[in-house]
């Protein structure tokens, strides 16, 4: 028997190492530490139930497992063979207990090939990975195949770039091989910057050595003898993990010299990034791994002609080398007949927002969003209306109730006005206000430019104000139409891949609410109640007893009246910080 324990970055900050340990101390305890193994392993996606323990072989499930449960768990499960039934999953709709996770709706129409060893074997044992056909994709290729026959193969899968650009991956390899060189290099860019997208840290925490082994065939592929891993600071528990993974692989003869008995050498050095958001862009990166500024280039020359310290260069993210593997042990053949036909395979979501089952998931390319928000993610939280998603994080767009049955692939959520971006899907309820969430975008995308070039400097922070007015009340038609222009603009001249889709946030708002803009700037009304400035708190004659409550409480004197007749706010000075609503004990202050 085998006990996994979520080792996660939310797990684990919610106590999954006491729960490792409080297991190991009980099973010690009922002396039965040798026939059960409590394994730490990484991420099991279902976030909103975590911190999650899974027994095995019978998969039984529990979810928010606290440090105290540990004990029961052994007690009832291991040694009585009963379920503890309080920590098993509710299905929301039967209001039954479901102890078996392919019977969840969050898992069924999931197909983990990126993850498929996430949650499954420990992260910092290389003999688990073996024992899971770990490092037998890379003693295929350098014993069976020549570097070409590697490269048709990535090309016959169909797989592309899962970082946002979309380019296919064989593709890539194969210009990088032809670009002759005493040194080459293979990159893996695991910043990951989107804001609520997790997935390239969790692969990296729960299956680095599928990264490793990939970079190791890719390097092999192109005639590179030395990888990097571009990494953000701000990922302690995945660096510390990978670390661990070079070790041991080094230490097991998968990386270093004369690999498999051939004459080809590799290995892998990790390099820090200090959380740009600009460095996910492959020349950026280049730069700040050369300890320049992390700025983009104008392309060509591009990485494979001339990359990191001006040699021939691969870069690829973590996502798409972690389905590497698997296409050499599988075949091509196996891996494109799963997805749409120009996008093959699947793609990891981080599921985020107003949604019930908040995650990390993995779905077959042309699932559509309403099977990815109502069946696997349990759809909106408290039972509110759908309004909206945003895919591809600030460099996507949000997508409407009409878009919900798009199949998600490349092609299809470019033509719907968004993109697939790295992975990142926040969905929104009828709270939301589409103006402020273009808003929130546009700040991140000006805080993370580079400034090298003016469209993107001066031309996003131009938009960035006008939004601004138009939250505060003070918009007008003319602004909108400006608005709108400007987008334009910058979409067609920034730079790099950053500026050119900094403006779709606010496009694709535009394009699907623009009603909600109308409403912000002729009426100056916020629907959803987001915008503060567009806020007023109003007292009922009829129902305000004189009470003195709110007025007494006002931070700055905005209410005014007499004891036991109605009062009224002045909403010159009222700052809406809600207090009066607070301290009203007759339900006399509404907010229009």
């Amino acid at each position: 028997m085998h006990i996994l324990v979520c080792g996660g970055t939310g797990c684990s900050a919610s106590r999954s190492h006491e729960i490792t340990k409080n297991l190991q101390a009980a099973l010690k305890d009922k002396g039965l530490e040798e026939q059960v193994q409590v394994i730490l392993t990484g991420c099991f996606g279902f976030c909103e139930k975590g911190p999650i323990v899974k027994v095995m072989p019978d998969n039984t499930f529990y979810t928010e497992v606290k440090p105290e449960d540990a004990l029961e768990i052994v007690e009832e499960h291991v040694i009585k063979g009963r379920k503890v039934k309080r920590l098993l999953y509710t299905d929301p709709e039967t209001k039954e207990h479901v102890a078996d996770s392919k019977h969840m709706n969050f898992y069924k129409k999931q197909l983990r090939i990126a993850l498929r060893n996430c949650g499954f074997i420990d992260p910092e044992n290389i003999e688990e990975y073996i024992a899971n056909d770990g490092y037998a994709a890379v003693a295929k290729c350098l014993t069976e195949m020549t570097p070409q026959q590697v490269i048709e193969e990535i090309k016959l899968s169909g797989l592309r770039g899962r970082g946002g650009g979309g380019f296919p991956t064989g593709v890539k390899w194969e210009i990088a091989s032809k670009n002759h060189a005493d040194q080459k290099y293979v990159v893996c860019n695991a910043d990951e910057g989107d804001p609520g997208a997790f997935m390239d840290r969790s692969i990296l925490e729960g299956d680095p050595h599928s990264v490793i082994e990939a970079m190791t065939i890719n390097g092999y592929a192109i005639g590179a003898t030395k990888g990097l891993v571009y990494i953000r600071a701000e990922y302690p528990l995945a660096i510390d993990r990978l670390q661990t993974a070079i070790k041991q692989a080094r230490e097991y003869g998968v990386l270093g010299k004369n690999l498999f008995g051939t004459d080809f050498d590799f290995d892998i050095e990790l390099r820090f990034g200090a959380g740009a958001f600009v460095c996910g862009e492959e020349t950026a990166l280049i730069h700040s791994m050369e300890g320049k500024r992390g700025e983009p280039t104008f392309k060509p020359p591009f990485p494979a002609q001339s990359g990191y310290l001006q040699k021939p260069t691969n870069v690829n993210n973590v996502e798409t080398y972690a389905n590497i593997p698997i296409i050499i042990l599988k075949g091509a053949n196996w891996f494109n007949k799963i997805g749409t036909e120009k996008s093959k395979g699947t793609k990891v979501f981080a599921l985020a927002g107003q949604i019930n089952n908040v995650g990390l998931i993995e779905v077959p390319m042309g699932i559509t969003l309403r099977e990815v928000i109502y069946e696997i993610g349990g759809g909106i939280k408290n039972g509110k209306k759908f309004k909206a998603v945003q895919t591809g994080g600030p460099s996507g767009g949000c997508l409407t109730e009409k878009h919900l049955d798009t199949p998600i692939d490349y092609d299809n959520l470019i033509a719907a006005g968004s993109m697939m971006g790295s992975g990142g899907m926040v969905v929104m309820d009828e709270t939301s206000c589409m103006v402020s969430i273009a808003k929130f975008y546009l700040e991140f995308t000006c805080e993370e430019s580079c400034g090298k070039c003016s469209p993107c400097r001066i031309g996003n922070k131009r938009m960035l104000e006008l939004l601004d007015k138009m939250t505060k009340g003070q918009g007008t038609m003319e602004d909108l139409e400006t608005l709108k222009n400007l987008a334009g603009v910058i979409k067609d001249t920034a730079l790099c891949g950053l500026g050119q889709t900094s403006p779709n946030p606010v496009l694709s708002t535009i394009n699907n609410f623009w009603d909600e803009y109308v409403e912000h700037v002729k009426e100056k009304k916020c629907r959803a109640g987001a915008c503060k400035s567009l806020m007023q708190y109003v007292i009922d004659p009829d129902v305000c007893v004189g009470c003195t409550s709110c007025a007494r409480n006002c931070p700055v004197n905005a209410i005014q009246g007499e004891r036991k007749s109605p009062h009224h706010i002045n909403q010159e000075i009222c700052i809406k910080c809600g207090t009066c609503i607070e301290k009203c004990k007759f339900n006399a202050i509404s907010i229009k």
